[in-house]
């Protein structure tokens, strides 16, 4: 009984932990921070929650989350230079018109021939200048997300810089998560304490 009580002590711990992360976030970032490509290079992210102006997504440098057919996200660079080869950050992206062009390219086409038509033939839409608002994939909670990425770009030859920044487009603050992380925490540490003093209260014997 005393070793559920602890663990119920530390799941309820953690809970009121992810709700203060969750409304510090939230409060911190009431709207996204624009930020040029450029800037966010050279000087790093002003906030969690990014618009990011002027730069170009390279699709053709782009590659799977999940290093397979089916997939529902990609891994793209935005770069201020469509002719730079050196990332500092890269895009997790959903987009199912990029998805559909990537898997056609890398998928569908079957020679070199006709991968260069193809690509020839949608060239802008493979390096596309792009306004991209999402959150940073950083902090302890999506530290092990963020390293996942890293590896996988680099087992594929990206060139990427040591401080390469990853952001997740379309992300947001949740807006009520971290509300209701807290309270559930908080009642549940509630509960605990009461418990343990209802057990710790003498018995009164009647007689």
């Amino acid at each position: 009984m005393r070793r559920f009580r602890f663990t119920l002590l530390a799941v309820c711990l953690f809970l009121v932990f992810l709700g203060v992360v969750d409304l510090r976030l939230r409060l911190a970032n009431p709207a996204p921070a624009p930020v040029t490509i450029v800037d966010l290079e050279t000087a790093g992210p002003p906030r969690e929650w990014l618009q990011i102006q002027g730069g170009i997504l390279n699709l053709e440098d782009a590659i799977s989350t999940s290093g397979t057919v089916e997939l529902d996200a990609l891994l793209v660079p935005l770069t201020a230079d469509s002719a730079q080869t050196r990332y500092h950050v890269l895009v997790e992206t959903r987009d199912p018109g990029l998805i559909k062009l990537f898997l056609t390219y890398n998928f569908q086409l079957d020679t070199l021939p006709e991968k260069e038509r193809y690509l020839a033939e949608h060239k802008a839409e493979f390096h596309p200048h792009r306004t991209i608002e999402g959150m940073l994939i950083t902090g302890w909670i999506a530290s092990g997300n963020r390293d996942k990425l890293f590896k996988l770009a680099g087992s594929v030859g990206m060139d990427i810089a040591p401080e390469v920044i990853f952001v997740s487009e379309g992300k947001v603050p949740g807006k009520w998560r971290g509300i209701f992380y807290l309270a559930a925490g908080l009642l549940g540490l509630g509960r605990i304490f009461y418990s343990w003093r209802r057990s710790a209260m003498p018995t009164i014997n009647p007689n």
